[in-house]
């Protein structure tokens, strides 16, 4: 559906692969974390884990976004619809 010149599907995709890539970075950060935490960097570690937390946060707001992205576009378009 196209919105105010917005795919709207086309536009919660790309945040889904935006989400994806963040997880995927999410798990290196996760080994970097334990790799430098085995080895006896704890200072690495944690700001590795600080990182990781971060990037939780980041796919959590992308979720806000793709949840308000359907109901932002409701209310754009000036189109309501009701049950006759």
């Amino acid at each position: 559906m196209c919105t105010n010149g917005i795919n709207t599907g086309q536009f919660e995709q790309m945040m889904s692969q935006i989400d994806d890539h963040i997880a995927l970075e999410r798990r290196w950060v996760h080994r970097l974390a334990h790799q430098a935490g085995d080895a006896g960097f704890a200072t690495v570690d944690d700001k590795l884990h600080a990182v990781q937390e971060l990037l939780d946060e980041a796919r959590a707001l992308i979720t806000d976004a793709k949840d308000a992205l359907e109901s932002d576009a409701e209310a754009s378009s000036g189109i309501t619809v009701e049950l006759v």
